[in-house]
């Protein structure tokens, strides 16, 4: 689910369809206090905001006003994947809420959610990296990858994805997305959720934050790690932890999607995260 570096097999399993499609259909249910804590939560590519769904009841459990954004994808046109109609979804989903904002980007999210982060941070209080993508300033995830050179696995999903819609966008493979993404994950839901993977276009992969001290960078920060991971290895994680340092960590057992492969520690982390800010 993560990208390569603008500044899978697209078949929906039917199971998890009570998450709509659009981001105001994500967010809590009605009645929320406005004055609660408001958790964005942000998607990678090929996935959508259904990825969140295994940990959404924990998290508004414990007195969060939860949103999963849908970000775009293939599905809508290409025009539409550039890092700034990103940030006016995350935007627009977050509406009124007066609540504090914490962003939590998965994966190639994290790139949306610094973005959101720079843009928004009059309102956000902190941003959280889950297996993400947290990059310094203009810099693109292919060029922080390509510092550690011929690392094993720091490709990760890369080799495996197949081009569609003439060579402009990528779908990722049911059985490189189970072996690459979610081989921790319980294998029904796995396959699960590898036939729930999307179209995405090329675009929408090569997004590059921009990014200042005195807004993203006074942000209070959490990296969690995922030390399985097989798409972005854990020396990758902390190679861009290196690069932008300053964030607080936590390290899962889990694969890139904890999420799945181990909900509750991912909803512990975050929690007690959040709580503090």
């Amino acid at each position: 689910m993560s990208g390569g570096g603008d500044s899978a097999g697209g078949r929906d399993s039917g199971a998890g369809r009570a998450v709509a499609d659009a981001a105001s259909d994500a967010v809590s249910p009605a009645g929320a206090a406005a004055s609660l804590p408001v958790v964005v939560l942000l998607h990678g590519a090929w996935a959508s905001n259904w990825v969140w769904d295994p940990i959404m009841p924990a998290l508004r459990g414990r007195g969060y006003d939860v949103i999963a954004v849908r970000l775009p994808d293939a599905a809508e046109p290409e025009s539409a994947s550039t890092l700034a109609e990103n940030v006016a979804r995350v935007e627009t989903a977050i509406g009124g809420r007066a609540g504090r904002i914490h962003l939590v980007g998965h994966s190639g999210g994290g790139i949306v959610a610094t973005a959101a982060g720079e843009a928004l941070s009059e309102r956000v209080v902190s941003v959280t990296y889950v297996a993400g993508i947290m990059l310094p300033s203009g810099v693109a995830f292919d060029d922080v990858r390509a510092e550690l050179g011929d690392a094993p696995g720091i490709m990760g999903l890369a080799p495996f994805v197949e081009e569609v819609r003439d060579g402009s966008a990528t779908v990722v493979p049911v059985d490189a997305a189970v072996a690459v993404l979610f081989q921790a994950a319980p294998p029904a839901l796995a396959v699960e959720a590898a036939r729930r993977l999307q179209p995405q276009w090329n675009v929408g992969l090569d997004l590059v934050p921009t990014w200042t001290p005195d807004r993203w960078g006074a942000l209070s920060r959490l990296y969690v790690e995922a030390s399985e991971d097989r798409d972005i290895p854990l020396a990758l994680q902390r190679h861009m932890q290196g690069r932008t340092p300053g964030a607080e960590v936590v390290t899962l057992d889990s694969d890139h999607a904890p999420q799945l492969s181990a909900p509750e520690a991912l909803v512990a982390a975050l929690s007690a995260f959040i709580d503090r800010h």
